[in-house]
């Protein structure tokens, strides 16, 4: 069980973040929490009861799941967003003593997560672990390409250009007969096929401005990450050009060749005075 004093300020710091009980509530409360954080044993669930073990979370998780039913008891209508915020701001002012329980309880976890892993592989025959390495796979490179995305977002990349039938999407959705978004498409891409040639060739002179533009806005955004030292973001064909190796070593080597043919030459004429 955690010590008094380390319950006591965490009591003390609750009753400040959220300034609505008295201070022996808060005490009451933030005591019971942080006793049953430390001893109550972890449990691993799974979406399915033949699946493979859930992940767990980390300390910072547990310590933010613990505390969201009270800051959604008394910020109604928060968003998820804020609550997050919220409990962040919670976590980082939480002295080492007081991050101990969630992050040891956090680190049972990790190692009972081990075990019941290794237990349930070995009750897979072949086929079935080669599908969930696969499945684990794909999952792994969804998560890796949802990251790269949100970086580019971040580093301003600009966005591709859209085609002729794109951009009369984006002007007609939302106006499109139908009550889903399945309908209104259907109906838009309808709506395409029925107008003239000439109103046709009005989107696709705005989608080649805007290949234009893409192309611009491209070239300057990646010659700016070539200065910021991020040249892997950068398409091949848009490096800056290198010498080759190989022409510099043919170059070295006619000269070479150079002066030799000249030292042979002067050899030569030094033994023909000789005689």
């Amino acid at each position: 069980m955690a010590p008094f004093g380390l319950m006591t300020a965490g009591a003390s710091w609750l009753a400040k973040s959220f300034s609505v009980f008295s201070c022996t509530s808060t005490l009451a409360r933030c005591s019971s929490v942080l006793s049953a954080t430390y001893i109550t044993p972890v449990k691993y669930l799974s979406s399915q009861a033949s699946g493979p073990p859930k992940r767990p979370v980390s300390g910072y998780l547990r310590f933010l799941l613990q505390q969201r039913p009270d800051i959604t008891r008394h910020f109604p209508g928060i968003k998820s967003t804020e609550i997050m915020r919220k409990g962040a701001g919670q976590w980082v002012m939480l002295t080492p003593e007081q991050k101990k329980p969630f992050n040891e309880a956090a680190q049972r976890a990790r190692e009972q997560f081990k075990v019941d892993l290794q237990r349930y592989q070995a009750l897979l025959t072949t086929e079935q672990f080669q599908q969930e390495t696969q499945a684990r796979m794909q999952r792994l490179t969804k998560r890796r390409s949802i990251i790269q995305k949100r970086e580019l977002n971040t580093l301003g990349k600009p966005k591709r250009s859209r085609n002729s039938l794109n951009i009369f999407y984006s002007e007609h959705f939302l106006d499109a007969r139908g009550l889903g978004p399945q309908d209104k498409m259907k109906s838009v891409v309808q709506d395409w096929k029925n107008i003239s040639l000439n109103q046709k060739q009005i989107y696709t002179q705005l989608a080649e401005d805007d290949k234009i533009r893409y192309k611009n806005e491209m070239r300057l955004w990646e010659e700016h990450m070539v200065e910021i030292g991020r040249p892997d973001l950068v398409r091949e064909n848009m490096l800056p050009t290198k010498r080759k190796p190989a022409a510099k070593a043919q170059t070295i080597k006619k000269g070479t060749k150079k002066v030799i043919d000249t030292v042979k030459k002067a050899t030569a004429s030094k033994t023909v005075r000789s005689k």
